[in-house]
């Protein structure tokens, strides 16, 4: 469980810290969404919504490790593998999109996918 918890913390703190990096322009807009943002503006409205859901998902991922009831097993087994199906989905984007999404965000998001099936797999043993 500690790994998964840790694998999810890293996840979540790179891609903040991408989307900061991204708002204060140390990396250019076009290098994020594909390259599909129109505009700077358009760009550092999807970074804070990713910003926030990163932070939603980061305590989510505090949650889950530290159900020790029992009490929400269930539902957090159901959320992850939602979570896992949804970052599969961000990986096949990333290595359709630009070069720094495939050399750096897929390996970011990889680490997205590993922490919440680890998550699921070991809240279902319990």
């Amino acid at each position: 469980m500690k790994t998964a918890v840790l694998l999810g913390i890293c996840f979540y703190s790179f891609t903040i810290l991408i989307h900061v990096l991204v708002i204060s322009g140390i990396l250019p807009y076009t290098w994020v969404n594909g390259g599909r943002s129109d505009s700077f503006e358009i760009q550092i409205q999807l970074s804070i919504i990713s910003i926030i859901i990163c932070i939603i998902g980061g305590l989510f991922t505090f949650f889950a490790a530290e159900n020790k009831a029992g009490r929400f097993d269930r539902g957090i087994t159901i959320i992850c593998w939602f979570l896992v199906v949804l970052c599969s989905v961000g990986l096949i984007q990333q290595l359709i999109g630009t070069a720094f999404e495939k050399g750096v965000c897929s390996f970011i998001v990889l680490l997205g996918i590993i922490s919440n099936l680890r998550l699921a797999v070991e809240i279902r043993k319990q």
